[in-house]
């Protein structure tokens, strides 16, 4: 996407008042947000072709996904200052806290509600994650 583009929305943005903004086209996933007092940040994905998702689809199947199961801000630790809930090779139960998800100002607990072996956590501290992202892949 070129450069008079994303400043084309975010003039649309600030005449809108809009704090988020995404555009999907042409295979590409641009996010535009701005917090107050600050200039709008820019992250960019590249989206898969078809043809690729389906080559991911064929996945480990001792692996088992812990999705989101809201929209919010995924964080790895209960504070800034914690150790954060898990890490990658340790092992987890069912009841275990695995992350938070903050949405609405409101602190969410999330469980593994599956036992196993963190084999990956997938979203960074802080990132915001959707509904059905998988969070984790935890080797049963």
């Amino acid at each position: 996407m070129d450069l008079k583009k994303l400043k084309s929305f975010i003039k649309f943005m600030d005449q809108n008042n809009l704090s988020e903004l995404e555009i999907e086209e042409n295979k590409q996933r641009i996010r535009l947000k701005k917090y107050e007092g600050q200039k709008p940040q820019i992250s960019y994905q590249q989206l898969p072709d078809k043809g690729e998702k389906k080559e991911k689809k064929q996945k480990d199947e001792s692996l088992t996904e812990i999705k989101s199961p809201m929209v919010g801000t995924f964080y790895r630790a209960p504070s800034p200052e914690a150790k954060p809930f898990t890490e990658v090779g340790n092992t987890v139960g069912a009841d275990d806290i695995v992350c938070i998800i903050e949405a609405m100002k409101v602190m969410n607990e999330i469980k593994a509600e599956v036992g196993g072996q963190i084999a990956k956590i997938l979203p960074e501290d802080g990132q915001p994650v959707e509904f059905g992202q998988t969070l984790f892949t935890i080797k049963t």
